[in-house]
């Protein structure tokens, strides 16, 4: 795999750094997450016996070792910072100045590893006027300036889960940034600083938006007819054209034909004169809708997509979410692994991914980590005993 050898210090977070963690696992690094030393213990066990799970509502933790380790004790941080010395990335989700009250900042870390890669994976990034607001998905992207095109004409802005910010503008973009700085380690020797900015990577991510908008763009009035109103542009849904449609049986189906081409086959397809639907007609888009609306509510699903099949007409079924594993498409391509969750992505051809579905139990692999970084049987035995690690099940020799 192609991150085979890498070592990776994930500290313990929600969804965007989850996420960056587990693309570098998926592709072959060893990635050791750093959970909270637990306070709840099961009536009747012993204090160094915790429940086996994670007190974090984390679901991408497949490929990764556990540890857990009380970082506001120093022997903690002393643990962490043994760790670093032989990392090649850290990987921190927290506020700005967190790290640094903990004595764990990249001043401290990068001076005991000089090849260390600090990710710094934040909503506002590491100055600036929010750097320290508290912050979800919703408030980065608002921000940003991308919720304000996302949503329904009728609707207020609604955005697109916590996608769009957290895993695209977060956990995506941190990645590309560890895997640039570790191409230019190869040529200097020495790590470097990265700062991901939820808000800034979601704007990085968005760029076409601010790009095709510019008004000495030749397309400018084609793509954005009514900028500044959702769901009445090109790519918006408000072109009938580009946007989804409901079938008789109340499901729908997906049309992307802006091409003359397939905006042919489209018409075609649904058994319309191609002169009475100008393709860009920008003035009539809400009655050709309701025209194609019409249309689609004759047929169910199933018989559009039988219809549409291999048609080049840029119109697919809308695949419930449940279901698009087993689509033939998909299905033919292997894009799911077996428990059903989406297959690493890209594929590369000499060193493709090939992820560990199995998730770690909490703290299952701290006295194993804790051992090959050079802690005796009694060092971690002190540890357990004063509550400055957690292990998943103590082995007989402890």
């Amino acid at each position: 795999m192609a991150l085979k050898g890498l070592k990776v210090i994930e500290m313990v977070g929600l969804a965007p750094a989850p996420f960056c963690g587990m693309i570098l696992a998926d592709f072959g690094a060893s990635v050791i997450r750093v959970e909270k030393v637990g306070k709840l213990y099961k009536v009747g066990e012993t204090r160094n016996k915790v429940n086996d799970s994670s007190f974090n509502p984390d679901v991408l933790k497949r490929g990764k070792q556990s540890i857990a380790i009380e970082l506001k004790h120093k022997e903690g941080q002393n643990i962490l910072k043994k760790l670093s010395s032989t990392a090649d990335v850290l990987l921190e989700p927290f506020r700005p100045g967190v790290m640094e009250k903990l004595n764990l900042g990249p001043e401290q870390l990068c001076k005991l590893n000089e090849r260390l890669i600090y990710a710094r994976l934040s909503g506002f990034g590491q100055d600036g006027t929010f750097m320290k607001e508290a912050g979800h998905d919703i408030n980065y992207l608002a921000v940003s300036g991308v919720l304000s095109v996302l949503g329904g004409k009728s609707s207020h802005p609604l955005p697109p889960i916590n996608l769009m910010g957290d895993f695209a503008g977060g956990g995506l973009i941190c990645a590309l940034g560890i895997c640039l700085a570790l191409i230019e380690r190869a040529n200097s020797g020495k790590g470097q600083v990265i700062d991901t900015s939820i808000v800034e990577g979601s704007n990085y991510v968005s760029s076409w938006l601010w790009h095709s908008s510019k008004s000495d763009q030749p397309f400018s009035k084609i793509i954005w007819p009514n900028l500044g109103k959702r769901e009445s542009n090109l790519l918006d849904g408000g072109s009938p054209m580009y946007t989804v449609y409901e079938t008789k049986d109340n499901k729908h189906m997906a049309v992307g034909a802006l091409e003359p081409q397939f905006y042919a086959n489209f018409l075609s397809g649904l058994g319309l004169n191609p002169e009475e639907y100008p393709e860009y007609d920008v003035d009539n888009y809400d009655k050709m809708k309701a025209v194609f609306q019409k249309c689609f509510k004759s047929k169910t699903q199933q018989e559009w997509t039988e219809i549409f099949d291999h048609k080049n007409a840029c119109v697919t079924p809308v695949v419930n979410l449940k279901d698009a594993k087993d689509y033939k498409h998909n299905a033919s391509r292997n894009s799911f692994l077996t428990d059903g969750t989406p297959r690493p992505s890209p594929l590369l051809s000499r060193t493709p991914a090939s992820p560990t579905l199995k998730e770690p139990k909490f703290a299952e692999h701290t006295e194993h980590v804790l051992k090959e970084i050079g802690y005796s049987d009694d060092d971690i035995r002190r540890f357990v005993d004063e509550n400055i690690i957690n292990v998943a099940k103590l082995t007989s020799s402890l």
